[in-house]
């Protein structure tokens, strides 16, 4: 099965299959467990924005399939106004819901977590983003004997005056997980662009899902190297990033002890596109 999107490099990795008799054991070091937070808020396009979640869970040994949740935090966030929006959880699933969200765009928010007696924060501004203008499809012969492989282009307008940085996506039908990458304006500035989409199994009458968001400099930096790595796991960039990759958010107790994740605040806008 083939998947393609834009501006990411798949690395193949090749492994021999090696036949020994003896068992090893490895002995894995089980380091003391991480907050891994996730703290990307959106504001849909059409919507009041007023619900948003943030998601807290804990990094786990290497044999341990369940993900643990990170159960009887506080957490807020506050705009520049001193507005505080409290996060509530829901029951001991490490899920904090806030209803009552005031999405600006170009304000800043400020999060702040206290877990286990130790407080986490981060400041980041909520991103515009333009609309979904068009969508292009083009079908191309398969490769190699497969299926016939469809390509998508859907169109935004850049904003000229500024430089922009974008997330952009497609949910396959066939799969459980989006397919992401991010673009910038750099070439493009001023101009009508485009995010890229190509698979080789869709079919005609398949709705295919189509999401753009814009995003911050360090936001894009960061999506870009950990879309990287979701090569290697099951292509999912949303999964728990490694522990080597870090995200914008302190731990201001420890300074050493500090989580994964990001947090980020962006409009989105989606398109719901039929396969021809």
């Amino acid at each position: 099965m083939k998947r393609y999107i834009q501006y990411i490099l798949l690395l193949l990795l090749t492994f021999s299959q090696l036949s020994c008799e003896d068992t090893i054991n490895v002995d894995l070091n089980n380091e003391d467990p991480k907050l891994v937070i996730d703290a990307v808020l959106k504001w849909p396009k059409g919507t009041n924005g007023e619900n948003q979640t943030i998601k807290l869970t804990k990094t786990s040994d290497f044999y341990n399939n369940e993900v643990p949740p990170a159960s009887g935090a506080i957490v807020t966030v506050t705009n520049s106004s001193n507005v505080v929006f409290n996060f509530i959880e829901d029951a001991n699933t490490g899920i904090y819901n806030c209803t009552n969200f005031v999405p600006v765009i170009n304000e800043l928010y400020t999060l702040h977590i206290t877990y286990e007696g130790q407080t986490y924060t981060a400041t980041d501004k909520l991103y515009a983003t333009p609309a979904i203008q068009y969508v292009e499809q083009t079908n191309l012969p398969p490769i190699g004997g497969g299926e016939e492989i469809v390509q998508i282009k859907f169109f935004f307008q850049d904003n000229g005056s500024e430089d922009n940085f974008y997330l952009v996506g497609a949910q396959n039908p066939n799969y459980v997980t989006p397919d992401y990458g991010v673009i910038s304006d750099e070439f493009f500035q001023g101009n009508v662009m485009f995010g890229f989409y190509a698979n080789d199994n869709l079919k005609p009458g398949q709705n295919l899902k189509l999401y753009l968001q814009g995003v911050s400099n360090p936001y894009y930096n960061y999506m870009n190297k950990l879309i990287a790595i979701s090569g290697t796991n099951n292509g999912n960039p949303f999964a728990t990033p490694p522990a080597t990759l870090r995200g914008n958010i302190t731990n201001q107790t420890n300074k050493d002890n500090y989580p994964l994740g990001y947090f980020s605040l962006g409009e989105t806008d989606s398109r719901d596109y039929l396969i021809q």
